[in-house]
């Protein structure tokens, strides 16, 4: 009787799990491609473009510091990309929800200055 009772879990679990696959496999994989493809413009700054001056990297190292400290933000947010160059900040990247984009944007304001931001941070779907 015990096995019975065994075999029918292990069927059981076996079918619930086999029902769910094509779910699985069927689901839409994470697409960058109109990000990736709008970043290789001129016009557009990148992370490779950081300035190595030191004051500009004590900028981006601070505000990334306030930013990581924020336990309250997504791993998303905490990935932002913190681009300094000539003392001008641009923050890249998409975030969880409107107000992880917000504090974001015034914890760099409160490092460098609001005039000195440049946002970029999306939404992320």
């Amino acid at each position: 009787m015990v096995n019975k009772i065994l075999l029918f879990m292990v069927l059981f679990v076996s079918a619930v799990f086999l029902v769910n696959i094509p779910g699985v496999c069927l689901a839409q994989p994470a697409d960058n491609t109109g990000i990736n493809k709008r970043d290789t413009s001129q016009k557009e700054i990148t992370a490779d473009q950081q300035s190595q001056t030191k004051e500009d990297r004590e900028i981006t190292q601070k505000i990334r510091q306030a930013v990581v400290d924020d336990k309250s933000l997504s791993t998303y947010a905490h990935n932002v990309k913190i681009i300094t160059v000539g003392g001008m900040v641009t923050l890249k990247g998409p975030v969880r929800s409107e107000d992880e984009k917000r504090t974001i944007q015034e914890k760099a304001g409160q490092i460098v200055g609001k005039n000195k931001i440049k946002s970029e941070i999306e939404i992320a779907p």
